[in-house]
């Protein structure tokens, strides 16, 4: 089954779910050492986007990592981890390290930019306070600029003339390309690998890690048991997490979900992959009709 994949053009204004400040001699190999990706690849590129995870490979939280503009200093960010539960998760393994962690979320405010005229404005704009790194909540990315709330009078008159877009409109966007969202999507629960993130997140070249174990192991395996897969349903959309049902047997979770069309929706749902059939039909309970379709093979 096909699905279509929104064309957006706009900005979109947000509050960050964390923006913490990480500082200190020993905060470059405090954070290598705890992220998933590799940092050391700041300053070639603008922004790193890595995982939490616990030690049984489970991810915890998401955030882009950047550098910022004083020495030994840098900020992680994300759209819907808590930062209490990343300074949370990083606190737990600072032992003799000096490195000084600050949650500063309330004092910045952001804005998502997608399209060639809003991108194009911030490229030209030249210096700017903040920071402005690539996004995922569309395919293609678009842009992030991530700035000291006082500021949200210049940023709106630097954005003036173009649409700004509604939270479900990037929401649907964000669900048609399969963009996990974490922790809503994958959470402790879960592996990196069962969204997708290992391509993205993770490197298996950069060496230790919390977790990286079992991320090891699970690329010398090559197989999970379960995935986030899309799914398209008819009706009203059910409180998520919601379970999912084949021929009465439970499979799995729908995680997130928005509307499309007149009477129907579309949404990710984590899936079971044992004998699950291209074509199988889901329900929201074991003795319902089935209302959910897959729109991913298996």
């Amino acid at each position: 089954m096909s699905i279509n994949i929104p064309t957006l053009a706009g900005f979109f204004r947000y509050q960050p779910a964390c923006w913490v400040r990480a500082s200190g001699p020993d905060a470059a190999n405090f954070l290598q050492g705890q992220c998933t990706n590799d940092l050391r690849a700041l300053g070639k590129i603008p922004v790193v986007y890595g995982l939490w995870l616990n030690v049984r490979g489970k991810v915890i939280a998401d955030s882009f990592i950047l550098r910022g503009t004083e020495p030994d200093t840098f900020w992680i960010g994300s759209y819907r981890s808590p930062a209490a539960v990343i300074v949370g998760r990083l606190e737990a393994f600072i032992i003799a390290d000096d490195v000084t962690l600050e949650d500063a979320t309330a004092s910045w405010s952001a804005v998502s930019v997608i399209g060639p005229e809003g991108e194009g404005r911030l490229k030209a704009s030249g210096p700017t306070e903040g920071f402005i790194f690539p996004g995922r909540r569309i395919a293609g990315g678009g842009l992030e600029w991530i700035f000291p709330a006082a500021m949200a009078a210049t940023v709106g008159a630097r954005l003036a003339g173009l649409p700004e877009m509604a939270a479900v409109d990037l929401e649907r966007a964000r669900i048609a390309a399969a963009i996990p969202s974490v922790p809503m999507d994958l959470g402790p629960g879960d592996l990196p690998n069962e969204g997708g993130l290992e391509t993205d997140a993770i490197s298996f070249t950069k060496g230790c890690y919390l977790g990286q174990e079992v991320m090891a192991r699970l690329k010398s395996m090559g197989r999970i048991r379960r995935r986030l897969l899309r799914v398209r349903g008819s009706g009203a959309i059910p409180p998520r997490p919601a379970r999912l049902f084949a021929q009465g047997r439970a499979i799995g979770e729908l995680r997130s979900a928005i509307g499309e069309g007149a009477d129907g929706w579309i949404g990710l749902a984590l899936l079971s992959l044992v004998n699950l059939a291209p074509e199988a039909e889901l329900a929201l309970a074991a003795d319902a009709a089935p209302t959910v379709r897959l729109l991913d093979l298996p």
